[in-house]
């Protein structure tokens, strides 16, 4: 007995016939080319939903050499930033009508294999998400279009490009924000400065202080984004009468320090005031509930595509978003210093 063989799916013959076009329309419709009128473009992806056409990627890609998919190399973090962003270029990417590809390079070990795990797959493009550099140069091919978001990447037929992230200025609001309350200065707890976004964070704070003229104090050891290392720092600057403010670069390292400053009997806000940075949810539900920043990634995503994307199709850049995508969320955590500092 011999095994029923597969039904093909409907080609592009098919929805030529049921469109009443040419198949030169068809192609021109589905590669989202030009010189279509509305009305015809309309009717053929009626029959493209109605028959379930689905466009040969391989085919396709040979013609037109391109692959209509973009890769994103992510740290592959749970952690409620590089989640939430990896979810915002996911949709930026499906939005622009590319498929996406993801690849891994954890603690910003092998981002070189992670991109050529994408180029086997085939991409036009790729997007570096929260960068990580663990010291060693990334050697990728010149031809391919990079999006790197905050930190700088070369490549060798210089086709990469950086899109802020806006961790600089999430970091100036947070400080600036300390600094109008009065306190003459703002303690930072810095994420780990392999992450590009925790130097950002870093560089932004330090700019606030200077434009303000107020003093530099010096780190505590640098956190891994944990409440964990928050806590850690949280009890050195606990031990410190003249700490009246700090700016975590991270929503969970700011709950380390709140716990840290409750157990050494330092009120928040009357005594400190703590700022965080990503908002995640439990933000507003701790006690106090946390002032923080809240940085609009899927609007960050979405530039990074439509940059990465013009690059692919050879169209011009896209003009940089109007304003930094960053909202202070001001809530109980921050007050004016008490008149006893």
């Amino acid at each position: 007995m011999t095994s029923a063989r597969p039904r093909r799916g409907p080609g592009m013959t098919e929805v030529a016939r049921a469109a009443g076009v040419s198949q030169k329309t068809v192609s021109r419709v589905v590669n989202g080319e030009p010189h279509v009128g509305p009305e015809v473009r309309e009717r053929v992806l009626r029959v493209v939903r109605d028959l379930g056409y689905r466009p040969n990627t391989a085919a396709r890609a040979l013609l037109l050499g391109r692959y209509r998919r973009i890769g994103v190399v992510a740290p592959g973090s749970a952690l409620h930033g590089p989640a939430s962003l990896l979810l915002g270029l996911e949709q930026a990417v499906r939005r622009a009508g590319y498929a996406c590809a993801l690849a891994t390079a954890p603690a910003g070990r092998g981002v070189t294999a992670a991109v050529e795990s994408l180029l086997e797959q085939g991409v036009d493009g790729v997007v570096l998400a929260e960068p990580i550099h663990d010291g060693r140069p990334l050697r990728l091919p010149g031809h391919l279009p990079v999006v790197s978001l905050g930190a700088p990447v070369a490549t060798a037929g210089g086709r990469g490009v950086v899109v802020p992230s806006g961790g600089v200025a999430a970091a100036r609001t947070a400080t600036a924000h300390l600094l109008s309350l009065g306190h003459r200065t703002v303690r930072h707890v810095p994420g780990p400065q392999h992450w590009f976004s925790a130097r950002e964070r870093l560089r932004g704070w330090r700019e606030a202080l200077a434009a303000a003229g107020a003093t530099e104090p010096p780190l505590p050891a640098e956190g891994d984004w944990t409440p964990a290392s928050g806590y850690a720092a949280g009890r050195e600057l606990a031990r410190l009468p003249d700490v009246t403010a700090v700016f975590a670069a991270g929503d969970d390292m700011a709950i380390g320090v709140l716990r840290a400053f409750a157990e050494a009997g330092r009120t928040v806000p009357q005594d400190v005031s703590v700022v965080g940075c990503d908002d995640v949810p439990a933000a507003a539900h701790l006690s106090p509930p946390l002032t923080t920043l809240r940085q609009d990634l899927a609007a960050v995503a979405g530039h990074a595509v439509a940059v990465l994307t013009a690059v692919v199709e050879g169209r011009p850049l896209p003009p940089e978003p109007l304003g930094p995508a960053v909202e202070l969320r001001v809530r109980g955590s921050t007050a004016p210093p008490s008149l006893t500092h």
